[in-house]
C-alpha cells in the first residue's frame, strides 16, 4: 500500500437534489501524512469524508485509496477506520464490552490492547460499564475515538474529531493523531479548529481550494 497514495480524489461531483455540494474537487493525501480539510458547515466536507470511506456514491469523479476502490475489498475496511457515521452500538453490551468485541474481531487481545487504559485516556473509566446509548453525547465521541484507534489501520477518516471535546480531550486526540501518523498511518479528517488540526500534525486546506 505504500506504493500508492493514501487518498486520491480527482473531478469529485456530488449534489443534493439540484444543489451542487462538491464541484470537480481533487485531493490527495501522500501515505503517512495527515490533511485536515477546513471550511464552514454544508460546504460538503462531511461529503467528500462519505464518499472516500465508499459510504456515499459520488455524481462523477474518481477516488482510489491505497490504489484500490473505496470499499471494494475486505482489505479496504481491514485498512481504513472511519468516524463519518455514529456507530451502531449493540443492545445490552458495555463500553469496554464493545472495545472487546472490536479487538477480538481484529484477532487482537483485549487485554493486550490495553483497553482499560484506552478507556481512562478518554476520560471513561468510570463509564466502562455503562451501556453506549446511556452515555452524554461527548462521551460517545470519546468512545468511538478510544475504539478508532484501539484497532489496527493504515488510514484514518476522522470527521470533526474535536467536536464535543473539552480543551484535555482535544489535547488527549491531537497527540492520539500525532503519534499516528508518526507510525507512518495516514489521515484525512474534517475539522473547524486549526489549533487542534496543527497539534494533530495534519497539512491544513480547505474546502473552497480544494475545487478547479
Amino acid at each position: 500500500m505504500a506504493d500508492h497514495p493514501a487518498v486520491e480524489v480527482d473531478g469529485l461531483h456530488v449534489s443534493y437534489g439540484s444543489t451542487p455540494v462538491l464541484v470537480d474537487v481533487a485531493l490527495t493525501v501522500r501515505a503517512g501524512t495527515g490533511v485536515c480539510v477546513t471550511g464552514e458547515n454544508g460546504i460538503g466536507k462531511s461529503t467528500l469524508l462519505r464518499c472516500v470511506s465508499s459510504l456515499q456514491q459520488p455524481d462523477s469523479g474518481t477516488i482510489r485509496v491505497f490504489g484500490g476502490d473505496p470499499g471494494s475489498t475486505p482489505e479496504f475496511w481491514r485498512a481504513v477506520v472511519t468516524t463519518v457515521e455514529p456507530p451502531t452500538w449493540y443492545p445490552g453490551l458495555t463500553a469496554r464490552e464493545h472495545a472487546e468485541l472490536v479487538c477480538r474481531a481484529n484477532g487482537l487481545d483485549a487485554e493486550e490492547q490495553g483497553v482499560d487504559e484506552a478507556l481512562e485516556r478518554f476520560g471513561l473509566a468510570g463509564h466502562a460499564d455503562a451501556i453506549p446509548p446511556s452515555l452524554s453525547s461527548g462521551q460517545k465521541q470519546r468512545l468511538t475515538l478510544a475504539i478508532a484507534f484501539m484497532r489496527p489501520s493504515s488510514l484514518l477518516i476522522l470527521d470533526e474529531p474535536e467536536a464535543r471535546l473539552d480543551s484535555e480531550g482535544r489535547d488527549t486526540v491531537a497527540a492520539l493523531i500525532s503519534e499516528y501518523l508518526s507510525t507512518g498511518g495516514s489521515v484525512l479528517m474534517a475539522s473547524h479548529d486549526e489549533v487542534f488540526a496543527e497539534k494533530s500534525g495534519c497539512a491544513i486546506t480547505t474546502m473552497e481550494s480544494l475545487s478547479a
